[in-house]
């Protein structure tokens, strides 16, 4: 076991994304989890990522924490409230964005190749 205390985390620039804070909580690096790994990133009112990811093999979670993110794919729009979760497959594209005038919090888990 391995006990990750917020306070010892520390922040990154994700690629792509903007008006965010992302932390990484548990991977390789972190925890030693070779499997996946899970973030928290916190979005302001305006913050989110790009178009990306249509290319990317990996399994998507995202599952909010409070506040409200939509999650744009080619084909729909979901907009994810304070406990929704969403699964996105490898290879599909997604855009994702803070419509709202408060900021929203997410968990991410994504698979290491």
């Amino acid at each position: 076991m391995k006990k990750v205390e917020v306070k010892d985390v520390k922040t990154y620039e994700a690629p792509g994304h903007f008006g965010m804070t992302a932390m990484r909580l548990i991977g390789t690096e972190e925890t030693g989890a070779k499997k996946f790994w899970m973030g928290l990133s916190h979005f302001l009112p305006g913050g989110g990522a790009g178009w990306a990811y249509e290319d990317s093999p990996f399994e998507k979670i995202y599952f909010v924490l409070e506040g409200e993110i939509t999650v744009k794919s080619k084909t729909e729009e979901i907009v994810l409230r304070k406990w929704d979760s969403l699964f996105i497959g490898p290879n599909e594209g997604r855009e994702v964005i803070n419509h709202t005038h408060f900021p929203a919090s997410m968990l991410v888990v994504i698979n290491y190749p």
